[in-house]
């Protein structure tokens, strides 16, 4: 992997998305050293640290992040870990959280190990090329509501509400998949996957390996780098990415995008959802209007008052990032609901008083 140093961007924060495959040992020290790094460099975001290596998203300072790419380099087995760097108007996060996990990114096959067999790594420059060939299998392994916001044309959409839902949907689907897209001469059908940065489709192709799947295909850095390197003219991408931070989505260029985000579900809202009369700011929107209890939009309003007050006092209001969803879960409790907030994104009802949290993956 070339390595790409920090960039400065024309907005005043450097957001760094990032993540390495490598075998890391005596992880709580680690933790502890990179958590007072970021302290002092005034780095805010989420790293995950597992056996099997890093992953996460920073902001701060182009200094502040080169800092912290240089210290994370500086791990064992991490001199060439993957970062893909874009801009932002105002931090995109509230704290820095670095956080000891059982995967960097959660499939829940305990198996599958990327470092042993992975998928075949297509650039964004030659990504155009493969997914119009006749016959090739284009697979978005990211969740439902990141799809709503953008995907590449044809792409399949599993309609996962986490990746731990992707290889039973694969299992399930995999026979009609490869006859549908078999290729000339009875040859098995290529199969192309791509993800937000990349971490998710390491797993994803290595799944596939294992499952007796040999040519398998990734997009290079993700639907990031594709924004990134590949001029809007000759994209094959519709409409924006989804992102795990405040930015909520980015378009050609990693430029922001225009989509919002929903305080009651966390989920990405457009201009027409906000017109909607189901939307309230901080309340409801049109996908969860009606899964939502009058009661629970009546104290998802008094937060909304209690984050405006905060807000013309110049304070960052605890609830803007866990008093919604703490009601809408039916209230496991402050600790135990931070304790879950991991992989960029909120745990689901279901998941947040049991095990583990949402994924939100890719440098994700």
């Amino acid at each position: 992997m070339p390595r790409q140093d920090p960039i400065t961007p024309e907005l005043p924060i450097l957001v760094a998305a990032l993540y390495k495959f490598a075998p890391l040992e005596d992880r709580p020290t680690l933790r502890a050293r990179l958590t007072e790094a970021c302290r002092n460099a005034g780095v805010k975001g989420t790293l995950l640290l597992a056996h099997e290596g890093i992953n996460g998203t920073i902001a701060g300072s182009p200094e502040g992040i080169g800092q912290i790419v240089e210290h994370i380099r500086a791990l064992p087995a991490c001199a060439d870990v993957d970062v893909k760097y874009s801009g932002a108007p105002e931090m995109p996060f509230y704290r820095m959280k670095v956080r000891l996990k059982a995967e960097i990114v959660t499939m829940g096959q305990p198996d599958i190990d990327p470092l042993a067999s992975v998928g075949t790594y297509v650039e964004p420059e030659g990504w155009n090329a493969l997914i119009s060939e006749p016959g090739t299998i284009l697979i978005d392994t990211r969740n439902d509501y990141e799809v709503a916001v953008g995907s590449f044309a044809g792409a399949i959409d599993p309609k996962t509400t986490t990746f731990r839902d992707f290889p039973a949907w694969f299992r399930a689907e995999r026979a009609r998949l490869l006859a549908e897209g078999s290729g000339m001469a009875g040859k098995p059908p290529k199969v192309a996957m791509f993800c937000t940065g990349g971490i998710r489709c390491e797993k994803s192709t290595a799944f596939l390996k294992a499952e007796g799947v040999e040519d398998v295909y990734h997009l290079r850095g993700g639907i990031l780098k594709y924004l990134e390197t590949v001029p809007p003219e000759e994209s094959l991408w519709q409409g924006e990415c989804f992102v795990f931070d405040q930015r909520v989505s980015v378009g050609h260029g990693l430029v922001p995008g225009t989509h919002a985000l929903c305080h009651a579900c966390r989920r990405p809202i457009t201009a027409e959802d906000q017109a909607s009369p189901l939307y309230e700011e901080g309340v409801s929107c049109p996908a969860c209007h009606a899964t939502r209890t009058e009661a629970q939009r009546e104290g998802y309003r008094e937060r909304h008052r209690q984050e405006m007050l905060a807000a013309e006092r110049g304070l960052t209001h605890l609830g803007t990032h866990l008093g919604t969803h703490v009601r809408a879960i039916g209230g496991c409790g402050w600790r135990a609901l931070a304790a879950r907030i991991t992989d960029g994104r909120l745990p689901s009802r279901r998941e947040s008083c049991s095990t583990g949290g949402r994924t939100a993956g890719d440098g994700e």
